[in-house]
């Protein structure tokens, strides 16, 4: 049997790989997984393809593609994981809908529901979201015409041939079919995703049984130390502080992604400069406007926007400090930062590291997730962890910031939907400028033009794996530039992604600046398309 894939750029150091179906994405799946690739990071399982984004230190683009190409997809992998059930009342608002679109009574989608077995085919859209097929071929519903604005958590849901449950009160399209006491994403166990890609689930009718089986219950974490008295005292903090780092890697499975610094390169600077590893927790500051008092004499360094530095020491003296490099602190001394004239986030590393702890193996605050330690505000206090730390010394030279007098160009690579959009619509994004909106957030960076990026029609794109740079188009066709926080699963078609190079300068983007993209390799766009 024929079967076409297609691989699709996604930016410098991803390929989307595009297969006829979910079954086949699946197999590839699992081909890869069996014997990983040497220089593959992770693969990102969707509907109907497969992310795969890998190290190009190690491994080529082309090299990647004259391997899945030489794969056997024609078995049927078994799918290895746990086995769940999971009580449902089956009330929801949209039962009725469904029993009429499947041409049966409520009972009978009861029925089927609860006879059928589910599988966890990939995960996205929210941490612990996990999209279910069946092997009752009745479930085969639409989406609602109009999304609804909240559904709560624990909601049971059908949409196209998925099942799913809602993990958190969120915004969502799919029917509602009824409702689960159980969590789905829960912090205080060792995987906080009830659910991963493999398990297969069993729903139970819990009116109809009284009971259920609960899944066995998960080892818990240890419960998060108080915090400390006393400390580095926050006396400034105009909008909330982030702890971040590098970002959790490895979480895909669970429906989390990578989060981290916005500015990486300015957060590794800012650990050399007073001696830490480059890995170390640092907090991150946007736009300034932030104070903090010494406790006990202290090093640290402030990189990334530029902003005015003061030191006012315990004796009453005003003393400027230099961004980029060491700064003593007496106790008592307060350093200063001030509104940034370039950029946008500040990065603050102490010299032995932050005592914070992790979650998920890191410090970074993922703000969809809503996982990471506490965002810092005024009056809070910072503990010194006292860590080892070697002699300080300076970060190299200072990335290149924005300005917003200037235009920025962001070199992006186009794919992996620019096919989705009319020679018009590439044009409109590649000529015109773009101005960044204050609706703009670490999850998503919101573009305005004075034109719009037509597409070819409105077609609903399959949910398929996005990565950091990618730059969506909603239909409404005004970009949203996907920043450290962005879901780990979108809706929208992707019409290119931010080069590597330039990740950073986007992260620094300031609100109303302005912006143009300039397609690597110009504008001709490649797809490499493979027929078997």
């Amino acid at each position: 049997m024929s079967e076409n894939i297609r691989f699709l750029p996604s930016g410098s150091t991803s390929m989307l790989v595009e297969l006829d179906g979910l079954q086949e994405a699946l197999n590839l799946l699992d081909s890869l997984r069996a014997q990983l690739p040497l220089g593959v990071r992770d693969l990102i399982p969707a509907a109907r393809t497969i992310m795969v984004d890998y190290d190009p230190a190690i491994v080529s683009s082309d090299a990647l593609v004259q391997l899945i190409s030489n794969l056997d997809l024609s078995a049927q992998a078994a799918r290895h994981g746990e086995t769940f059930e999971i009580p449902v009342i089956y009330d929801g608002e949209d039962l009725r809908d469904v029993a009429d679109h499947l041409g049966c009574t409520q009972t009978e989608v009861i029925r089927h529901h609860t006879e059928a077995t589910f599988t966890v085919a990939f995960t996205g859209f929210a941490p612990g979201f996990a999209y279910m097929t069946s092997d009752d071929p009745i479930f085969n519903v639409p989406r609602r015409g109009t999304p609804r604005v909240r559904i709560p958590a624990g909601s049971v849901a059908l949409a196209g041939r998925f099942g799913g449950v809602y993990p958190s009160d969120s915004p969502g399209g799919w029917q509602l079919i009824g409702r689960t006491p159980l969590k789905m994403w829960d912090l205080s166990r060792e995987r906080a995703a009830l659910l991963t890609p493999g398990d297969r689930v069993r729903f139970m009718d819990l009116e109809r049984t009284g009971a259920s089986k609960s899944p066995k219950p998960a080892k818990s974490l240890p419960k998060k130390r108080s915090p400390e008295k006393g400390g580095i005292r926050v006396i400034r903090a105009d909008r909330p502080a982030l702890y971040q780092d590098l970002g959790r890697g490895g979480c895909s499975g669970q429906g989390v992604s990578t989060s981290g610094a916005m500015d990486r390169e300015s957060f590794r600077r800012a650990n050399l400069a007073v001696g830490n590893v480059q890995t170390e927790g640092a907090i991150e500051i946007a736009f300034g406007c932030f104070e903090l008092r010494a406790d006990r004499p202290i090093t640290v360094a402030v990189t990334g926007a530029t902003c005015p530095l003061t030191i006012r020491t315990a004796s009453g003296q005003q003393l400027r400090a230099t961004h980029g490099e060491a700064i003593a602190l007496d106790e008592g001394d307060e350093l200063v930062l001030g509104f940034p004239d370039r950029g946008s986030r500040s990065y603050l590393a102490l010299r032995g590291g932050f005592a914070v702890d992790p979650v998920l193996g890191s410090v970074s605050v993922d703000t969809l997730a809503k996982i990471g330690p506490d965002p810092i505000t005024e009056g809070d206090f910072v503990i010194p962890a006292g860590r080892h730390a070697h002699a300080v010394g300076l970060g190299g030279p200072s990335p290149q910031l924005p300005d917003d007098k200037l235009p920025v160009t962001l070199d992006v690579i186009l794919g992996p939907r620019v096919d989705w959009f009319t020679p018009n619509g590439v044009e409109t994004f590649l000529e015109q400028e773009w101005v960044v909106t204050p609706e703009s957030s670490r999850i998503g960076i919101r573009l305005a033009g004075a034109r719009t990026i037509e597409r070819i029609d409105d077609a609903e794109l399959q949910s398929e794996a996005t990565v950091l740079g990618a730059i969506q188009v909603p239909h409404s066709g005004q970009p949203v530039l996907f920043a450290a926080d962005h879901p780990l699963t979108g809706g929208y078609p992707v019409i290119a992604v931010v080069a590597a190079h330039h990740l950073d300068l986007a992260g620094q983007l300031p609100i109303g600046a302005r912006i143009r993209f300039k397609a690597a390799g110009g504008k001709d766009h490649i797809v490499g398309e493979i027929s078997r």
